[in-house]
């Protein structure tokens, strides 16, 4: 089980202790009328206010002491935010029950030789044209062109968008760059502006998306639309010069570069094909182990994916509100979608932990600090920034630990 629960009562001189202690300590800030702050009497005091500050002063303080010393006394290591249930509040005493939710027993299944395929890697010849054109596109030339708007073309635009005839906020721009075929824009708009020329105006009736902004979601709106110019990328010529503008250490033939694009996309789609076949490992052998997990772990774990999204969302400079106003979403819609993750996470790292047990991958203190001096290198950061920003020395051999043991799911199946 991955559930403890103790029991704890409160009764006879310790509660009437701990009472007077809570009174003292709240009759410090309570001024009663003929007498001084702090000095009325205690039956004076509750026959104004009651005892039920008194009862939950005392039984947090209580709890409080209780919490830590039954972790102390009894090795307990939480995984997820503790419950604490009042069975029982009044004058004879309190009765509480904790309930601590620890990492659950394991028991392995097959880890190893667990028959699933893994896909080969190839770079095709379009690929690797693709992307040398996508590497062009960065040094095109814009130039102008008199025909009418075509797909690819680059549209600078003045735009209004109207709804129900008032100008709506946000939907304004003047000689605005639209690459046309870009789906910048709603749906419509760019296929409207296709066919028009230089100097031409036109009204476009189109609908906003259901899943816009809330105040804008199926809305049907006009947008009046002027083309002021109508520009045309040209790529550079594939040749000399073009690879001197690159600046690609040891890349000076078209060959060479087109060795090197294959590459990279064949260790990309190496990479890609490594996670794959990992999580295809990782979801057979977590079908395969046993372990009752109790589903506070799991939210806990949903808890703090919702904490790493907030965080990822501030540094982008979106605040969490208006993110869901935005996307016309709900935060409890969002931590539904999180729960499935969050599930294999779970169930993944016990599977990784218990498999490093059973095989004895324990990296040491030494390898960790030799992995902190690595990416000290790398990121250039000092060994002690990159201990600090693992969380401490401890976390950095953990995270090694789980890395090798990935390593040897993957040179066992």
């Amino acid at each position: 089980m991955s559930k403890i629960v103790e029991n704890y009562k409160v009764e006879g001189s310790e509660w009437s202790n701990a009472l007077d202690k809570a009174f003292n300590k709240i009759n410090k800030k309570v001024k009663i009328d003929g007498f001084r702050q702090g000095k009325a009497p205690r039956n004076i005091y509750e026959k104004k206010y009651g005892k039920t500050d008194l009862y939950v002063e005392a039984s947090d303080e209580l709890v409080h002491q209780y919490y830590h010393k039954l972790i102390d006394e009894k090795n307990i290591i939480p995984v997820a935010e503790p419950q604490v249930n009042l069975v029982k509040l009044d004058d004879n005493g309190m009765e509480v029950n904790f309930t601590f939710f620890v990492k659950p027993e394991v028991t392995l299944g097959k880890y190893k030789n667990l028959g699933i395929k893994k896909e080969k890697a190839t770079a095709t010849k379009k690929e690797v044209e693709t992307r040398i054109n996508s590497m062009r596109e960065k040094f095109a030339d814009l130039v102008d062109v008199e025909t009418e708007v075509k797909k690819g073309n680059i549209a600078v635009i003045d735009f209004e968008g109207f709804k129900d005839g008032v100008a709506f906020s946000g939907g304004k721009g003047e000689n605005y760059s639209l690459e046309i075929g870009s789906n910048t824009f709603i749906p419509g708009f760019e296929d409207g502006i296709i066919g028009m020329k230089k100097g031409e105006e036109k009204d476009l009736a189109l609908t906003f998306p259901k899943d816009y902004a809330a105040d804008l979601a199926g809305a049907k709106v006009t947008f009046h639309v002027k083309v002021n110019e109508i520009k045309q990328r040209v790529l550079p010529e594939l040749n000399e010069e073009f690879l001197k503008d690159l600046n690609i250490p040891n890349v000076d033939t078209v060959e060479k570069l087109n060795k090197q694009i294959e590459e990279e996309i064949l260790a990309e789609k190496n990479r890609e094909i490594d996670n794959k076949f990992l999580d295809e490992v990782l979801k057979k052998a977590t079908d395969e182990m046993t372990a009752e997990i109790e589903d506070e772990i799991y939210e806990e774990e949903v808890n703090r994916m919702y904490y790493e999204f907030v965080e990822r969302m501030k540094m982008q400079g979106i605040d969490e509100e208006l993110y869901f106003k935005y996307t016309n979403t709900k935060k409890e819609d969002l931590r539904k979608n999180m729960k499935e993750e969050a599930i294999f996470r779970v169930r993944s790292r016990y599977l990784l932990e218990s498999i490093a047990k059973a095989e004895n991958i324990s990296p040491t203190e030494e390898e960790a600090l030799k992995e902190a001096e690595s990416l000290a290198e790398k990121y250039q950061m000092t060994k002690e920034e990159i201990i600090k920003s693992f969380g401490g020395i401890e976390v950095l051999v953990f995270d090694l630990q789980m890395r090798k043991t990935l390593e040897f799911l993957k040179e066992n199946n």
